[in-house]
Order: structure tokens, then C-alpha cells, then sequence
């Protein structure tokens, strides 16, 4: 009933809510339906179930020459999504479908123990590690860490946080909307008196229901959300640029402003065209004002709208599956997800044709730059929050090695380069401080001689994130891993669980175990 608002009963009346058509459930348990087989022999669910989440399709990285390609650039991704999804599909009994897999957001869900710079100035450290691949005795991998600084709660500067919550039709299920309010719950009661929250909802129109309250306001803020229900269409363009005009409105110098997006990614009325929503929001990052995505629920799923829009907003994207995943990516890694330090984060890897003759990157293979990219400040790239860790793996075979997949050329002269024999490659790390326009430079590079020669001597980082890698190959259907198993994952992890405080890599020793099952 505050001035300027719209009536929840306008917005989402039992008339809306009959008329709108939510997606039919999908059963929890193996036993509702008939399972297909995929190419592996593996349960997946029936396709007139799997159609309806979308996912950008997209094709493993392939194996590159070096002497005729030697530099590899690509985008951060800090993005944890694609794990959640596939722990909710093998937790439901099935595998997750292919494209629903990007192996470096599951390499990138696990904190590794890296070292962390001492000092804004350079808001992280590079980490580099070259050893044996586990799933070919004739490969190595190269291993890279960027490691943000952290910053405590407390250091935290005042939020401005819009909540931007769809109440369609689509959403009226428990997965989705009721999820969605636990969640929100749990970040609000972190929230001070210096932090603002706001609430915009949207369905087939939008509205605030919650004008900018202090953050310590916590019983009116819940009870906002308690009153949330769903139906009718979804007008998701209207509601992110009303989200806009709110944050706007309660804008804090120096401080963070950032709207959360909760949503199912169902637009389907309004501004509908992805790549015009994509702009809007592209057009809006230039005030300050960041955008997270979380997604919920199934069936008609939009993932590659979610990672897009946050892409877009300066951002990351969390899918929420349980309210596990909720406490993780806004409790305890809270300042990661609402508090940028640095932002157009490209890493750029020149390999030596000396000593590597052949390359693969493995995942990032929509967040892929040209080369030259790498130097135009033009190019939007990814951002890292307090805390933040980024992990990438090459394949890589040794120049002279039975490693090499290519083979010779009939019209290329057979002859190996010869010059600097003693690195592997040099990393270059680009980026932008949070409110800079210029980038700088970062440069290190991975000698030859710290090439570690046995698996089991590698540091429990390396390992683990090698287990991971070898397990989202295999998920996409292990076209560069041969005969490596879920068994063998699971022996590489066990052996580098480390400390595991939250239990993470216990739970991934589960979902190997349950995949290799399906």
C-alpha cells in the first residue's frame, strides 16, 4: 500500500493464477517414468522432459598446434551453476543432460588452498602447477589459480540490494518460488543497519513491494517475502528495468549496488528477445550497479539466459537446488557474491612451441576471446569478488612426446622450433580495478623445470581439480579421456579431500559414485 506501488493482489489474484500454465513437475524419484539411455549406457530422463531446460549447446575445446596457434585467450568464469544442476540431476536419479555441463564451473565450486595476496594493490595472485594427466601416461597438465583478496564481513562497505523477484506462474512450485524465499531469507538476516534492501516483483506486470528499508529492518523485509505468491505470465524485461530505477534511487558511494534476479528465466511477454535483454542490462553496468543471477527449479529451466544476463551485469550466477546451496552463495561466501574486485578479468596463455607441440583447454568454451581481445579494453570479460578463486587446466603434450594427437603435415617442413627450452609458457592476466577503465597487466611464466614428474607428488590442489576435470569430461562423454572411470575419480579425490571444512568434496565423492551407478 506504499505510494507508487502496485497491490500483490493486482499482481498475482486467483484469476492470474488459474490461468497460468506452469510446467508439469518432474519426478523426484527414478520410478515416475521411463528412463532413456545415452551414449554411454547411462539413465537419462525422457525427452519430453530434458527439452524443456535450455542450454547453450556447445562442443568441446579442441586439440590445438602450437606452432601454428600458439596463444590461448579466454574470460574468468567464476560461475558455479552448471555444478548445482548436476548434482540435482544425479541426485534425481539420472544424468545431467550434456550441454548442462561446463567442467570449469564444476572445477570452479571448490575453494582451493592458494596462495592470497597481501595487498589491494594487486587484487590477486597467480598460481601455476605443471604435472602427469591422469587419464593419458603420454599428456601433462598445466594447472593455473587466480586467487582474489579477501575481504572480512565486517570490511564489507553498506549494500544496496534490490531483490528482483518473479512470482509467474512458472514459478509456483516448491523447488521455485517457496526455495527462493528460504534463500532470501538467509542473506537478509546478515544484512546491518547500513545496508538497504529493496523489492521489485514481476509477473505479466511489475511493481515494488518493498521501497529501500535498512538492512537490520529484518522482520518487515521477511515478511515481504512471506507474502510472495505466484501466477500469471512473466514479464522479466519490465521488472529489471524497474529493479534499475530502484537501485538507482537508493544508490550508496562507495559502497555495493547490485540487484539479485531470482528467477526460473520463463520470460515470456514484455521484452523477450535475449540478446535486447542482454543490452539493457549491458547499457545499465556503466552506472555501478551489478546484477546476480540466481536460478530455480526445473522443466522449463533457462540457463543460458541466467549466465548471459549475469555475464552482462558484471555479475556471477548461482544455481540454487537446496537451501545448502543457498547458505553457500550468500552466507558463507557472501562477500564473493555481492563485492567485486576486479572486473574485465582475461587470462591470456602463450605456450611454447619448443616445449609444448600440442594444447587443449579444458572448459571455457563460451567464455573463448580472439586474440586480440586480450589488449582492447573494449571487451567486456569477467569479474572476481573478494574471495574468489578461478582454476583453469590445460592438456598439454611435450614437444617430442607420444602425447601428441596431430600428427605430421605432408606440406609443412618437418622441423621442430628450437629457441627458449627452459618454460613451458608465460600467463598473462588482464584486468580492470572495480571502477577503472584501464586495464593492467599481469605476467608469470611456468618454467620447464617445475614440471612435476609423479601424480602422487603434486599438491592435493592439483589432484582434486584434476578429478573434477576428468569427471565433467566424462559426464560430456570423455572424448579426450580414454578409458578413464568413475573409479579412478573417485581414487584421485579421495587422495586430495584435504580438510574439506564444509563438506564439499565429500558430497562430490557421492555424486562420482552415483553417476558411475547410472
Amino acid at each position: 500500500g506504499s505510494p507508487g506501488t502496485v497491490e500483490m493482489s493486482e499482481m498475482v489474484s486467483p484469476q492470474m493464477a488459474r490461468k497460468a500454465t506452469p510446467s508439469s513437475p518432474v519426478p523426484a524419484s527414478p520410478g515416475g517414468f521411463a528412463y532413456s539411455t545415452n551414449e554411454a549406457g547411462g539413465r537419462q530422463l525422457p525427452q519430453e522432459y530434458v527439452g524443456r531446460d535450455r542450454f547453450e549447446e556447445f562442443k568441446p575445446n579442441p586439440v590445438k598446434l602450437t606452432a601454428e596457434e600458439p596463444v590461448s585467450t579466454f574470460s574468468i568464469d567464476v560461475d558455479t551453476a552448471s555444478y548445482a544442476f548436476v548434482r540435482r540431476a544425479l541426485n534425481g536419479g539420472h544424468l545431467p543432460q550434456k550441454n548442462a555441463v561446463r567442467t570449469e564451473e564444476l572445477i570452479n565450486y571448490f575453494a582451493y588452498d592458494y596462495l592470497r595476496p597481501d595487498r589491494r594493490g594487486t587484487p590477486f595472485s597467480i598460481i601455476t602447477e605443471a604435472g602427469p594427466s591422469p587419464w593419458n601416461p603420454d599428456t601433462h597438465l598445466l594447472h593455473i589459480g587466480v586467487q582474489g583478496y579477501e575481504v572480512s564481513r565486517e570490511d564489507l562497505p553498506a549494500a544496496n540490494l534490490v531483490f528482483l523477484v518473479d512470482v509467474s506462474g512458472s514459478m509456483q512450485s516448491p523447488d521455485k518460488l517457496e526455495l527462493l524465499k528460504s534463500a532470501l531469507r538467509l542473506l537478509v538476516r546478515e544484512l546491518g543497519a547500513d545496508d538497504r534492501v529493496s523489492m521489485v516483483v514481476y509477473a505479466g506486470a511489475s511493481g515494488v513491494v518493498l521501497e529501500p528499508t535498512a538492512g537490520d529492518q529484518t522482520a518487515t523485509i521477511i515478511a515481504t517475502l512471506d507474502g510472495l505468491t505466484a501466477g500469471g505470465s512473466t514479464n522479466g524485461g519490465a521488472g529489471i528495468r524497474l529493479a534499475y530505477s530502484m537501485a538507482q534511487q537508493a544508490f550508496i558511494r562507495d559502497g555495493i549496488n547490485r540487484i539479485i534476479l531470482a528467477t526460473d528465466g520463463d520470460f515470456n511477454v514484455g521484452t523477450v528477445d535475449f540478446e535486447m535483454l542482454k543490452q539493457l542490462v549491458e547499457e545499465r553496468r556503466g552506472q555501478g550497479i551489478g546484477l546476480t543471477t540466481l536460478g530455480f527449479g526445473t522443466g522449463n529451466y533457462n540457463d543460458h539466459l541466467m549466465e548471459q544476463l549475469a555475464d552482462a551485469g558484471n555479475g556471477n550466477y548461482a544455481y540454487i537446488d537446496t537451501l545448502g546451496e543457498a547458505r553457500k552463495a550468500l552466507v558463507d561466501e557472501m562477500s564473493s557474491t555481492l563485492m567485486t574486485i576486479a572486473k574485465d578479468v582475461k587470462i591470456q596463455v602463450e605456450f611454447n612451441p619448443a616445449t609444448v607441440a600440442e594444447y587443449r583447454l579444458i572448459g571455457y568454451e563460451n567464455r573463448a576471446l580472439a586474440r586480440e581481445d586480450f589488449s582492447n579494453d573494449r571487451v567486456d570479460a569477467g569479474e572476481i569478488g573478494a574471495g574468489h578463486s578461478v582454476t583453469a587446466i590445460y592438456e598439454i603434450a611435450l614437444t617430442g612426446s607420444a602425447g601428441e594427437r596431430l600428427g605430421d603435415s605432408r606440406y609443412q617442413p618437418d622441423q621442430r622450433p628450437s629457441g627458449n627450452v627452459d618454460e613451458l609458457a608465460l600467463v598473462r592476466v588482464r584486468y580492470k580495478q572495480p571502477d577503472g577503465g584501464t586495464s593492467r597487466l599481469i605476467e608469470q611464466p611456468v618454467r620447464k623445470a617445475e614440471l612435476v614428474r609423479k601424480l602422487e607428488q603434486t599438491s592435493g590442489n592439483y589432484r582434486f581439480a584434476a578429478a573434477v576435470a576428468g569427471f565433467g569430461q566424462i559426464l560430456r562423454g570423455g572424448r579426450y579421456t580414454s578409458d578413464f572411470d568413475y573409479d579412478e575419480v573417485l581414487e584421485l579425490a579421495r587422495g586430495a579431500r584435504g580438510d574439506d571444512l564444509f563438506g564439499y568434496r565429500g558430497e562430490f565423492l557421492q555424486l562420482a559414485n552415483l553417476a558411475s551407478g547410472l
